[in-house]
């Protein structure tokens, strides 16, 4: 099951438990902000994560992956493709 829309893993997040964030799965708004474009995109798409979308890997997704603050090198990226590969095919 994702943990993120982005591919991020909640469960490695140093704010999860100082922010009571159960993830923006679970979240209809984010705590650090009034909303996440990916998180919402994914929404607005009817997607579970970007790793589902037929866009992926998209330049949104792509700069928050690479972003030189916030971003994980594309760990989270390759997550997303890790959790398609082990979504049913229906």
């Amino acid at each position: 099951m994702p943990e993120s829309r982005c591919g991020l893993l909640c469960s490695q997040c140093a704010y999860r438990e100082q922010m009571s964030c159960p993830g923006c799965v679970h979240i209809s708004k984010p705590f650090w902000g009034d909303s996440c474009p990916v998180k919402s995109c994914c929404e607005n798409k009817g997607k579970p994560h970007c790793g589902e979308c037929e866009s992926f890997p998209c330049e949104l997704l792509h700069q928050f992956a690479y972003d030189p603050k916030q971003g994980d090198g594309g760990k989270r990226i390759e997550q997303c493709r890790a959790w398609s590969k082990e979504s049913p095919v229906v």
